[in-house]
Order: C-alpha cells, then sequence, then structure tokens
C-alpha cells in the first residue's frame, strides 16, 4: 500500500475530541477566566493514500500538482476499541522547495463532532492541529491537537486538548 507522510498527517487530522469547561463570564469583554481543558487520546488506524489529481498540469518530477486534494477517512480507538472516526482533505499548496498542503478534518466522536485544520508536509514530525469548533457537546470548543504517524504500519496516534469556549454574550449553552 503506497503511502506518503503528507497523508498520514492528512488522514491523521484530527481525530478525537472532549473536554466541556463551564465559564459564567457575563460577556467576552468580562474578565478572562481560567479556561479548563480536557485531553482526549486515541489511536488511529489511518485509511489508504487517496490523491485526486485536481490539476491538469502535471510535474514529470512530482507526484503532486498545486491545487491536488488527498482524501481521508480514519478510524478512532480508544482502549482497542472503535469509538469514532475522521473526515477530511488536503489541498497541495506548494511543491517546491518541499510539499506542503492545507488540511481540514471533522472527527466523529460521542457526543458530538469536532472540527481541525493543520499545514502537513511529508515526514515522521507530528502535525499541530487547531481545533475550531463542533456540534452537540463540543459546539463551543478551540484547543489544539497532535497527530503523529508511527510509520508504514497505518496507525499513529491523535490527542486533542479540548477548550469550552464561552460565545459572545457569555453564552455557555
Amino acid at each position: 500500500m503506497r503511502r506518503v507522510a503528507l497523508i498520514g498527517s492528512a488522514s491523521a487530522l484530527a481525530l478525537g475530541l472532549a473536554g466541556v469547561l463551564t465559564s459564567s463570564a457575563a460577556s467576552q469583554a468580562a474578565e478572562p477566566t481560567a479556561a479548563k481543558s480536557n485531553t482526549l487520546t486515541f489511536d488511529v488506524v489511518f485509511s489508504p493514500f487517496t490523491l485526486i489529481a485536481a490539476n491538469n498540469v502535471r510535474d514529470p518530477n512530482s507526484p503532486f500538482s498545486l491545487g491536488d486534494e488527498i482524501v481521508f477517512r480514519d478510524q478512532l480507538f480508544s482502549n482497542g476499541k472503535q469509538v469514532g472516526d475522521d473526515a477530511g482533505s488536503c489541498v497541495i499548496v506548494a511543491n517546491t522547495p518541499e510539499v506542503v498542503a492545507n488540511c481540514t478534518a471533522v472527527f466523529r466522536v460521542p457526543g458530538g463532532t469536532i472540527a481541525a485544520q493543520f499545514v502537513s508536509m511529508p515526514g515522521p514530525a507530528p502535525k499541530e492541529l487547531a481545533l475550531t469548533g463542533g456540534t452537540g457537546a463540543y459546539r463551543n470548543v478551540g484547543g489544539e491537537g497532535t497527530l503523529v504517524e508511527f510509520g508504514e504500519d497505518n496507525r499513529g496516534s491523535l490527542t486533542l486538548r479540548v477548550l469550552n469556549l464561552v460565545a459572545r454574550g457569555g453564552d455557555t449553552e
């Protein structure tokens, strides 16, 4: 199975979240309150590498062209049991001097979904994720995460540090 580290990153993208924090701020302009975070950790089984060649102008020296897209749907596990999945895509935004992709992902976990964005480059370096929102129990979340690819076995780990944010006007509901 052909894998590219960029995929794992894209694939990994994303994956787990939780942690709801309650805040009693009356408005966004009020004194900041300490945010309470919840850390979620998942084992990830990455999907096979899937490239959509969106750019008809191909570089014979590269498997990618600007605008090409990598799509993924990975499985998330906790204590050996599948507890969720993710769906996402990465758009190739640079080919030289290195491949760079802009990625988005949505993680489906018990209680709702969590959205994330990240930049992906080939290689074993951990991918840093920005958590940008969600649904259900995660509708007011933000935070960050780390996706790590273990190598050629299509496995990795995802750690999400989830913060529950207060909506404008102080409504936490």
